[in-house]
């Protein structure tokens, strides 16, 4: 899997940008909250990112932020009628904490207005969420990137691929939490996830 790609910006649209990383452009689908992160063309980047495998192609989705990444996670695995595009449509309509206090106060009518989402998804994405949204989620202030320190991003790297593994968010945090205080805070990532499992069992 592709955790994330840190190169030079080659090209920025709305929906999709180019990332030059040792001389190959990889080009990665993005949302519109995204893109408004962005550094200009020609800095560089990093995207945390999601790789989508079909039988005719593999394709990147990118994010500058782990909440970003996250909810879309959520929506394409656990929605059904959800996939990557209306995934990427749901976090280009709004922000991660608006996503999330509609999804807490069961606001069908605010998803709805979503390009892409009707009424009927909109009620599937407030059900299948609702648990889910819990404090294992990375959320950011609107606007404003998130910018992890080391120790910040191991915790949500490591809580990330608990979820990813079936975990409940808050079940994947306290887990998370009693590895480190097992090992240390200077344990690897595979390393708190592997004990987090154990931990689990």
């Amino acid at each position: 899997m592709i955790a994330y790609l840190q190169g030079r910006l080659a090209q920025a649209l709305p929906t999709q940008v180019v990332v030059d990383v040792g001389g190959v452009g990889y080009e990665v689908f993005i949302p519109l909250s995204s893109f408004d992160k962005l550094p200009q063309p020609g800095e560089e980047v990093k995207l945390l990112t999601h790789l989508s495998v079909r039988d005719d192609a593999h394709i990147l989705y990118g994010f500058m932020t782990a909440g970003e990444r996250d909810l879309f996670r959520l929506l394409i695995r656990h929605v059904s009628g959800i996939g990557p595009k209306i995934a990427l449509n749901v976090l280009s309509g709004t922000t991660t904490a608006s996503l999330r206090s509609a999804v807490s106060n069961s606001d069908v009518k605010a998803l709805s207005r979503i390009n892409g989402v009707g009424k009927k998804t909109a009620e599937r994405i407030v059900v299948e969420l609702k648990d889910k949204l819990g404090d294992g989620i990375a959320c950011e202030d609107d606007g404003a990137a998130s910018e992890l320190s080391g120790d910040e991003q191991k915790v949500a790297d490591a809580v990330s691929a608990l979820i990813a593994l079936g975990s409940r968010p808050k079940e994947a945090q306290e887990a998370v939490r009693g590895a480190l205080i097992m090992l240390g805070p200077d344990a690897p990532v595979d390393e708190i996830v592997r004990a987090a499992l154990s931990k689990g069992k």
